[in-house]
């Protein structure tokens, strides 16, 4: 009879008691068992040797150590770092491996993913849809040519108060220059911090927002608010986002996602203890954390300070003489002619733009430098009454 994988060890017993006997030859027991002749000397070997303890199943594997093996050492770091290190992935932790051990002894990224999988230090993950790749709408070829700032969603603390967090971050280097938990999202807190931000890393050409407040207004024209126009007179351009589409700034999305990962769950009690974990996110993930578009560099490496330095005061601007130069009121408008009205933008009160005709009764107009959109004084003569500047002509 066959072996069964039920009753192994009952049949080796009964093949030795039958062989004990004497009664049998060997051909005639391996015709009864249905094994052969080699494996039932094995057996017989075995209990000589070993008595009935020596017909166990052995162990198959190999004995000693195998000469691939990872470093015990190597193992224990390897578990440490997922331990400091939850969110991170086994890609992450294999570059980090390389501060510590010379590189014939770090094992490949799969073998790091199987040691954490050994352990269960793996999380299953969720098959995602395959979907288009999404490119930025603006892709900066160096650091400092494009700053990209938002408020990450809000969170609820343990105090019951909420936490708004405003990040600012280099497109290029993906340096997170601050995460600052703030009450509430208006002018005067994103402005504190963003003028501490510039006096430390010096400003850039372009800062890219979505169109919330206080960074941008799809009703404003050009979609410009009163934090944009204090761009422009630092010499930065403000750039949006198309509106609905958080995914064109998606560098800054996925920043967004660890930070949420990493501090609100769970939240702190208040905003000081808060923003303790703020910080210490933002060292990590400047410092320490390597990010695979950076080829396993981390952002602090790969940055540069900009060139050019925050001014203090707000620079003086001298519009062209060509230019027809007027006073935004109160309300918004620019007065033309003696009854006439331009209407701009309330965020521009007491500043001064320039208006540059360009024939036919169309007017171009700037806020310094920064083309604001067009107005037709024929409408104003014709219609003896107020326009608003469109960002287009028809």
């Amino acid at each position: 009879m066959p072996w069964k994988d039920t009753t192994i060890m009952e049949q080796k017993i009964e093949f030795i008691c039958e062989w004990r006997t004497g009664k049998y030859t060997i051909t005639e027991l391996c015709k009864r068992f249905e094994i052969s002749r080699p494996t039932a000397y094995k057996i017989i070997s075995r209990f000589e040797n070993c008595g009935y303890e020596g017909l166990l199943e052995l162990s198959r594997k190999p004995r000693g150590t195998h000469p691939n093996a990872t470093n015990a050492k190597v193992v224990n770091r390897i578990l440490e770092l997922k331990e400091n290190h939850k969110l991170w992935g086994a890609k992450k932790i294999w570059k980090l491996l390389y501060k510590d051990y010379p590189a014939e002894d770090i094992p490949t990224v799969l073998t790091v993913h199987n040691i954490l999988k050994k352990h269960g230090l793996v999380s299953p993950q969720k098959r995602l849809r395959r979907v288009k790749p999404i490119h930025p709408i603006f892709d900066p070829k160096e650091c400092n040519e494009v700053w990209s700032a938002d408020y990450k969603g809000k969170f609820l603390m343990g105090n019951k108060k909420y936490c708004h967090p405003l990040t600012i971050t280099d497109s290029k280097s993906r340096f997170i220059f601050t995460a600052k938990g703030h009450y509430k999202e208006n002018l005067q807190s994103a402005k504190s911090e963003f003028t501490k931000v510039f006096r430390k890393y010096g400003i850039p050409k372009q800062i890219h927002t979505d169109n919330g407040s206080p960074f941008g207004s799809v009703a404003a024209i050009q979609r410009f608010t009163r934090l944009s126009y204090w761009f422009i007179e630092l010499g930065i351009l403000p750039v949006f986002s198309d509106p609905a589409h958080p995914e064109q700034n998606g560098r800054h999305e996925r920043m967004h996602r660890d930070l949420k990962a990493a501090c609100s769950k769970p939240a702190a009690y208040d905003l000081k203890a808060q923003q303790r974990r703020l910080n210490r996110f933002v060292r990590e993930y400047n410092h320490v954390r390597p990010h695979e578009a950076l080829n396993m560099e981390t952002p602090a490496s790969v940055h540069d300070f900009s060139t050019r330095s925050f001014p203090e005061k707000t620079p003086k601007f001298d519009y062209e003489s060509t230019m027809k130069v007027l006073k935004v009121t109160k309300s918004g408008a620019v007065r033309w002619g003696a009854y006439n009205w331009v209407y701009l933008s309330a965020s521009l009160k007491g500043k001064y733009v320039g208006a540059l005709e360009i024939g036919n009764g169309i007017w171009r107009v700037f806020y310094r430098n920064v083309f604001l959109g067009y107005f037709n004084q024929n409408e104003l003569r014709t219609k003896e009454q107020s326009v608003r500047l469109e960002t287009n002509l028809v």
